[in-house]
């Protein structure tokens, strides 16, 4: 949550915030961004002033400056950079994952882990100079050799969202510096002190001035970023809408780009499936982060011949699943990233419940969860299951439709295999899928008819490794996909070179 207040300066006893241009750390000169603890009414986190256009320009001159020298400097000193960084962030996982639990909302095991995955992905790219740099091709003519090499793109901004706050980041700007690009980064406003930690371990393992920039502030700030002059690529992780309008100016200015966006991911389980496994599975896929993950399962499709056995386990576990502060080992769930995010969510369930869906799990209004009180704070909200009628119509019930980005999951009853894949398709984005069954022939269908992105067998919808690609299909994504040897495909382009030597002596 941001509040603007007359003052510049952070309130004492927070974190105080701060930009980091051209290797130095400075304080703001913009309205003064504070960042919130959702679990707890009124307790800042961090605070400091936001940058300005100003700081926007000073950042990216520096990362121009740094460009040529950075793009020079070998891969393998890149990667030792980031090699180091990772060190650091392992370092300091514990204290830092409980800043991240406070600051975002999800538990303080998810929030350490968050922070170690930084670190890992860290390491990978670190190892980027022992990897094929490029490729020889046989050229038709005698003497000569045909060569494709790889550069970078130059300036990249980097625009990153709440929900992970140092992860995502990672997996940007990891391998956008070890690829020689320099980075003009703006975190999301809620959750700006992360974003400080990671540029602190950069900073700390020696990246040298200019070749990292950190802008802290409002999404304006994302806007000019796109529309500088100086920008040779942009990548983004955010809301569709968002994406799409930034996507839209950035292709106004022939600037590459490359955008995450929603989804609303489908969990099938069909009538073979292990379904103690598969009620774990997608009781964490659903929940797990309060189900702020562009990977979350939200949409649930059962066969109906267990559909009412699955959802009976579902919701035993669910009563078991404790909602609270998650800086307290014992809470499974902690609170939305902030009261207006959890009222949109309410606000959505209502919708759906008007529209038709039928209330099976949790709820809107409900005060208490498993019995007891719900936390005062208009941040939390119980898990909810909603189920939606069948039926060969499409379903415009806005919980099958919509991305609510919260713990919300929707079910429909599927007649078979097929009507379960038809159901599953049945949405613009195709970001992630989980699928459960025993029978290897319908798996092997799945695999050509899902049309996502990452399709998970017999495993929840959420998660992804460093060394293999991550987007998705659809209008879940645009352009280049992320993470693995795929990110190479963004952050540089392939100049082909015909090498021959001179006569003979």
């Amino acid at each position: 949550m941001d509040m603007t207040q007359t003052r510049h300066v952070a309130p004492p006893g927070i974190a105080d915030l701060r930009h980091y241009i051209d290797g130095r750390w400075e304080e703001g000169t913009g309205e003064l961004l504070t960042s919130m603890n959702p679990a707890r009414n009124g307790e800042v986190v961090a605070g400091g002033a936001q940058a300005t256009t100003g700081d926007v320009d000073r950042a990216m001159a520096a990362a121009r400056a740094a460009a040529r020298g950075w793009a020079r400097t070998p891969m393998h000193e890149r990667g030792a950079v980031l090699m180091r960084a990772a060190d650091h962030l392992d370092a300091h996982a514990q204290a830092w994952g409980l800043e991240l639990a406070r600051e975002e909302g999800k538990t303080l095991a998810e929030g350490i882990g968050e922070v170690s995955r930084a670190a890992q992905i860290l390491r990978y790219y670190g190892n980027e100079g022992d990897r094929p740099a490029g490729e020889v091709f046989s050229s038709p003519r005698r003497g000569e050799r045909i060569l494709v090499t790889r550069k970078p793109l130059g300036v990249v901004g980097v625009v990153t969202p709440f929900n992970f706050p140092i992860a995502i980041p990672a997996w940007k700007i990891a391998p956008a510096l070890v690829h020689g690009n320099t980075v003009v980064w703006k975190p999301a406003s809620a959750v700006p002190l992360l974003a400080m930690r990671l540029a602190e371990a950069l900073d700390a393992a020696g990246l040298p001035a200019g070749v990292l920039n950190l802008l802290i502030g409002s999404g304006a700030l994302g806007n000019q970023l796109v529309e500088h002059p100086g920008l040779d690529g942009l990548t983004f992780t955010g809301s569709t809408g968002v994406g799409r309008a930034l996507s839209a100016k950035a292709a106004g200015r022939g600037v590459p780009m490359q955008a995450e966006m929603g989804g609303k991911n489908a969990a099938l389980v069909l009538a073979d499936a292990d379904l103690e496994l598969a009620v774990e599975q997608v009781l964490f896929g659903a929940f797990r982060s309060t189900g702020q993950k562009c990977t979350a399962t939200s949409r649930l499709i059962l066969a109906e011949p267990i559909a009412d056995e699955f959802l009976d386990r579902l919701h035993a576990r669910l009563d078991g699943w404790r909602v609270g502060d998650p800086t307290d080992p014992a809470v499974h769930m902690g609170p939305l990233v902030s009261e207006a995010a959890a009222d949109d969510i309410r606000a959505g369930i209502r919708t759906a419940v008007g529209q038709g869906a039928r209330l099976a799990y949790g709820g809107a209004d409900a005060e208490k969860y498993d019995g007891v009180a719900l936390p005062a704070e208009r941040s939390f909200l119980a898990p909810t299951v909603l189920e939606v009628p069948g039926g060969p119509s499409p379903v415009a019930n806005t919980a099958w439709r919509d991305e609510f980005f919260g713990p919300v999951l929707t079910v429909r009853r599927a007649a078979d295999a097929d009507d379960a894949f038809r159901l599953a398709n049945d949405s613009e984005f195709g970001l992630s899928c989980a699928f459960f069954t025993q029978d290897i022939t319908r798996i092997l269908d799945a695999v050509d008819d899902l049309d996502v992105g990452i399709l998970h067998v017999n495993s929840e919808s959420a998660g992804a490794d460093p060394h293999v690609p991550f987007g998705g299909a659809k209008k879940s994504g645009f352009g280049p996909k992320e993470q693995g040897g795929a990110a190479k495909e963004f952050f540089t382009h392939t100049t082909t070179v015909y090498l021959t030597g001179g006569s003979p002596a």
